[in-house]
């Protein structure tokens, strides 16, 4: 048994570089497990430095220089973000304020309807069931009045990070982007020479993530403009809330969707009751997610992240035991690091190449 162990330990981990790889990823997963709530604001930096730094290099490929085109992409990002707090979120936060006071009344008359179905269908459900069923609906309805209240007086502290985030997340955003390359040069100046699988790996994470966030933005964008005309159209109460969640939602795979479609249905069948509305509502909503299923999905994503379904899942499940929900988050670009590694991992011709070159 210890010849085997030994045998692996030197036919994978004699190489320098993947030692020192293995010990950066382990010290980025210890700094990501215990201070990872407190290097949030960063974290959210880096992020969407990265997002934008191809309009910077598209830029300059048109012939601006590089801090003309930090400034231009920043201001453009910051101005975009105003716009968008100033005139949007005033709209959500009366949807979603009306809609947190409608919501123990949504589930009281949703309660109503299940004890009247039931009244004149004794034959089919039985008693219990009714019990149980009404029973959870009023529950639901108890426990979301207090998680509101709850949440308003808990929501006071949080407004004083809020500040810190909006003063914090731009000045590292601008920082990253104008010094990218002199803190990258700092950085690999630690790593070893030759770093074969680090480069492979860079390249591959690289194409494979841009392409990732690029296709996330539209499909958001795409998804969330469609669900609110098919929801203006119908009259739908909270169009713009509920629209900005099905919107949000294309950013946890499969899980997202499902959660979502619980307060569209609940808000239609609050609205509209059991008639024809309601039904056309629900089937319209389902369209949409079904044509971003399996159309716009495809087009988008077809060569950015080569996952197979069943990893993305598993990807989900595992990150977001770990790390909750940005685990769920960062669930598919965290796989496409495994498989990153997995296919730049030095094998035997690798190794026999850098003995023999020794």
């Amino acid at each position: 048994m210890l010849k085997i162990v030994d045998g692996l330990i030197k036919r994978y981990f004699s190489n320098e570089e993947v030692v020192v790889f293995l010990l950066l990823l382990l010290a980025c997963i210890g700094v990501l497990a215990f201070w990872g709530g407190i290097l949030a604001p960063v974290l959210i930096a880096i992020v969407l430095a990265f997002l934008l730094q191809g309009l910077v290099e598209r830029l300059q490929r048109m012939g601006l220089g590089h801090t003309s085109s930090v400034l231009v992409v920043f201001i453009g990002f910051m101005t975009s973000c105003v716009v968008f707090i100033s005139v949007m979120v005033p709209i959500i936060w009366r949807q979603a304020d009306r809609f947190f006071k409608d919501a123990p009344r949504m589930f009281t008359d949703l309660r109503d309807v299940v004890q009247r179905f039931a009244e004149g269908h004794s034959e089919i459900v039985s008693q219990t069931a009714i019990d149980e069923v009404i029973n959870s609906l009023a529950n639901e309805s108890t426990n979301l009045g207090q998680w509101i209240v709850s949440f308003s007086i808990s929501s006071i502290p949080s407004l004083f990070s809020l500040v810190i985030y909006l003063v914090l997340v731009p000045l590292v955003i601008f920082f990253l982007l104008k010094d990218q390359r002199s803190i990258l040069s700092y950085l690999t100046s630690w790593l070893p020479k030759e770093r074969k699988m680090m480069r492979r790996i860079s390249h591959e994470m690289n194409d494979q993530i841009a392409n990732y966030i690029r296709g996330k933005f539209i499909e958001m964008l795409v998804v969330g403009v469609v669900t609110y005309l098919v929801f203006l159209m119908f009259g739908l109460r909270y169009a713009e809330l509920l629209a900005l969640l099905v919107g949000l939602s294309v950013l946890i795979p499969y899980i997202g969707a499902a959660a979502v479609t619980i307060p569209v249905v609940l808000v239609a069948f609050y609205q509209f009751g059991a008639q024809n509305e309601f039904i056309y509502v629900v089937v319209a909503y389902l369209v949409v997610q079904a044509l971003d299923g399996n159309v716009l999905v495809p087009l988008l994503f077809s060569e950015a992240v080569n996952l197979h379904p069943l990893a993305i899942i598993i990807a989900v499940l595992f990150f977001g035991g770990i790390w909750g929900f940005w685990g769920i988050f960062f669930a598919i670009p965290l796989a496409t690091l495994v498989k990153a590694i997995i296919n730049a991992w030095p094998g035997e011709e690798d190794l026999l190449d850098q003995t023999t070159a020794e």
